[in-house]
């Protein structure tokens, strides 16, 4: 094991010990506390508590922190105990903690239990043994506190490093909005005070950053009561993301991938074949017609990309086939878990769908972790991109050999690639491995954008054939790949990232013209001809510059004020001396400089480049 594994291993082992004390705090200040369940997060812990009629204010984190110091202060051992299940849940119901008591009677009888959410390992069990409905279940014991759970833990309290509660929010039992409500307290924990500091000034930059606001304020998009997950995208926010499509159609196109439009709504019928009804209808948006058909927007694009395979017959020498598809799509998300861009009901994807014979995969793939490259670094974002290999999962489908030639060509495309990559074993899809696209922003977050998944399944379920080389037929295997995932997310996580400072390429308004005075009018005519024939050429072809005109009797500080608010790059600040000299006073991001009129569409055009 590497020493950042061992130190990530410690990490989870502190949070989740850091649970336990809260837990045994809360118990201290309110006894008749009935806990749920409190596992590890990305960046602490949380434990999920019925206080009966008494409801947690803010005002009560600080009681509970000095209860939890207090326990950590004592240095007190975590002690690991076993019960048989029968035995554990006496004790529950004794102690009359009745969540606890359903998760184990769950575990009894069906060998798991409703709280998918929820680790193993904070249930007490084991990860091996989890769906045999175990015998024995595991406990700690902290002084007075004793708490199902198989760890792992720190030896002691004193060994649990630096934290602060920072949040409280309300949970239903099990997610599931028909059980009672939980409070949930969160904290955060790191190995030093130094590293908790710093995640709380982050935190106070993503609220300044927070891309709802900014896309308000900027005039991008908005959302409405009326059509909640659903963005109202606005001439400026609708212009950045219409550029990412042409980006994605140019690029695409130069390559080999055909671009197809495919029904937004389908009969059920293709679900069931595709086998999304039986796993994915709870999370579509389904109708049923006035003669009792049952039709589903779709929620992704890969159904539709099997039936235009299967429209036509096929031969190696139409392999590979890239099918791309930027419709838009439909996912009916539980309202809680809507946020901005981030999480959305009605999205598009820079998708495609990729047929290949299993003999072009590793090429196939190797092409396609080009297009990463290129697409996140005309972002300026390359540097903060890991790639991680998914493998086999133990529900897998298909035959093992293939599985594993596969995910060897896979691991070797991506140690070529130069790329940073890690490997997630065994959380690859049932119906093939894959490549998931981590990119870490400005404020230390790592976020899932695209994905490169090897689907063998498909194929099959739609029955689709190729004639190979000897004249047998052959089943294809499907790539289905997104590089940026959901447009509507990405350009919510790059808000964010460059707080609305856009590359000058991608902005929204790239050129803002500021007079000084109305005696300049005729030469600010001039300036716009030039803009209007200005055009960029990377990294998307004929991408024409977006300018706007100040030329109201405004002071010249406010209109530049205004114009920094609104992340405007380049402004062209106009005055009589301008006019005089033919020349323009450029304001950047880097400073100012004066600009030749005639050299301002070279200026301009370098702007671009320099950032593609």
């Amino acid at each position: 094991m590497s020493s950042k594994e061992k130190n990530a291993d410690q990490l989870h082992a502190m949070r989740h010990s850091l649970a336990h004390i809260m837990a045994a705090a809360i118990q201290k200040l309110w006894p008749e506390a009935k806990f749920g369940v409190g596992p590890v997060t990305e960046t602490g812990f949380y434990y999920d508590v019925d206080l009966g009629e008494a409801t947690l204010t803010p005002e009560d984190l600080p009681k509970i922190e000095a209860e939890m110091r207090k326990i950590i202060e004592a240095d007190l051992p975590l002690e690991q105990f076993d019960l048989p299940i029968a035995e554990a849940i006496e004790r529950e119901k004794q102690a009359g903690q009745d969540y606890k008591v359903a998760l184990l009677q769950d575990l009894q009888n069906k060998g798991t239990t409703a709280a998918e959410e929820v680790e193993a390992s904070s249930l007490g069990v084991d990860e091996e043994n989890k769906e045999q409905g175990p015998e024995s279940v595991s406990y700690y014991q902290l002084g007075d506190f004793v708490d199902l759970c198989r760890g792992p833990h720190v030896e002691s309290t004193g060994q649990v490093g630096a934290f602060k509660l920072h949040q409280l929010a309300g949970a239903y039992w099990r997610g599931d909005e028909n059980n009672p409500m939980l409070q949930r307290v969160y904290g955060v924990a790191f190995p030093t005070q130094e590293e908790v500091d710093e995640y709380f000034e982050l935190l106070e930059e993503a609220k300044k950053r927070d891309h709802k606001k900014l896309g308000k304020d900027m005039e991008l998009f908005f959302f409405d009561e009326t059509a909640p997950g659903m963005a109202y995208w606005l001439p400026k926010g609708l212009g950045m993301k219409n550029l990412l499509i042409e980006y994605w159609r140019q690029y695409h196109k130069e390559r080999g991938y055909m671009e197809t439009q495919t029904p937004l709504l389908n009969k059920k019928e293709l679900w069931e074949t595709s086998g999304h009804w039986q796993h994915y209808q709870d999370d579509m948006f389904t109708t049923q017609t006035h003669d009792g058909e049952v039709w589903g927007l779709k929620p992704m694009n890969c159904p539709n990309a099997m039936t235009i395979f299967k429209s036509r017959t096929r031969s190696y020498r139409d392999l590979p086939l890239r099918l791309s598809d930027a419709d838009t799509l439909h996912r009916n998300e539980p309202s809680g878990t809507l946020n901005g861009l981030l999480r959305i009901r009605s999205f598009q994807q820079d998708d495609s769908h990729n047929f290949v014979t299993e003999d072009q995969v590793q090429a196939e793939v190797r092409n396609i972790v080009a297009i990463i490259k290129d697409f996140y670094k005309a972002f300026g974002l390359l540097d903060g991109v890991k790639l991680k290999l998914a493998t086999r999962p133990e529900d897998y489908m298909g035959d093992k050999a293939t599985w594993e030639r596969a995910e060897s060509e896979l691991r070797s495309v991506l140690e070529e690639s130069g790329m940073e990559y890690g490997v997630m074993e065994g959380d690859g899809a049932f119906y093939g491995p894959k490549i998931d696209i981590y990119l870490m922003d400005a404020l230390k977050r790592e976020w899932q954008c695209g994905t490169v998944q090897l689907d063998f399944q498909q194929p099959r379920n739609f029955d689709l054939t190729y004639t190979s080389e000897d004249g047998s037929l052959k089943q294809p295997i499907v790539i289905h790949r997104v590089i940026y995932g959901s447009l509507e997310r990405f350009i919510g996580i790059i808000t964010e990232h460059f707080n609305g400072r856009f590359p000058f390429w991608f902005a929204p308004e790239q050129v803002r013209i500021l007079t000084i005075n109305d005696q300049v009018l005729s030469y600010v005519a001039k300036i716009t001809n030039e803009l209007s024939a200005t055009v960029l050429m990377e990294p998307v072809k004929y991408n024409e510059v977006r300018f706007t005109t100040d030329d109201r009797n405004e002071s010249l500080g406010k209109k530049i004020r205004e114009a920094e608010t609104a992340k405007v790059p380049v402004m062209l600040i106009v005055g009589p001396k301008d006019e005089q000299a033919g020349l323009v006073s450029v304001r950047t991001r880097d400073g100012e400089q004066k600009v030749k009129l005639e050299e301002l569409p070279e200026f301009l055009q370098n702007q671009g480049s320099d950032e593609a």
